[in-house]
């Protein structure tokens, strides 16, 4: 059985403990992950999580912060340059995508169907092909430019999931809440988890 192809795009806004989190979860459960992380996305993986977690100790860092689970699943990690990657084609076998977290740019290219870089062609394979993309915002306050462009993005057919964790399960630290971001991503990608636990009633 193959495993299931999953494209992850990390971008420049605050948030890299989300992507980290996401990316060690679905790897956990055997995906192979399409990544692509833009030169401010870099830059972010090591501004708030260390030189440990810069993009060519990545998978050492998911072990250290994960556990082992992590080396169920593969990455392939594409330049955010690379307009000829596979993903940019329609044709390849990538199910979903997630972009977490999306920096406003990265919206704003994805709304308007730039396909500048990988990320926003990558994006709009998705939305052409009409599979599952799911885009993770990261900015407060929101500009009205940038909530028309999520609304773009939604009547193009992409699910917007601000990096808005709850509280109903009691989180005690940080990467409580990256669980609960990356839960919502993984159901939103049809993945079943524990990484919290469901609302009772």
């Amino acid at each position: 059985m193959n495993a299931r192809s999953i494209t992850v795009a990390v971008t420049g806004a605050s948030g890299a403990l989300y992507a980290t989190r996401t990316m060690a979860a679905l790897m956990a459960r055997e995906c192979h992950l399409e990544l692509v992380i833009s030169d401010y996305g870099r830059r972010l993986l090591r501004d708030e999580l260390g030189d440990t977690a810069a993009v060519d100790k990545l998978t050492d860092f998911l072990v250290a912060k994960y556990g082992q689970s992590v080396n169920r699943g593969s990455y392939t990690l594409y330049s955010n340059k690379d307009l000829g990657a596979k993903i940019a084609s329609g044709s390849q076998n990538s199910e979903g995508m997630v972009v977490v977290p999306c920096s406003m740019k990265t919206l704003a290219g994805i709304a308007h169907g730039l396909s500048r870089n990988l990320v926003e062609r990558a994006a709009d394979v998705m939305l052409k092909e009409r599979r599952p993309l799911i885009i993770v915002p990261r900015e407060t306050p929101m500009s009205l430019p940038q909530l028309r462009n999520m609304t773009l993005c939604a009547e193009a057919g992409a699910m917007i999931m601000p990096a808005m964790p709850a509280f109903y399960q009691m989180p005690k630290t940080l990467d409580d809440l990256a669980d609960f971001m990356a839960g919502k991503i993984l159901a939103a990608l049809g993945f079943s988890h524990d990484l919290y636990p469901s609302w009772q009633g």
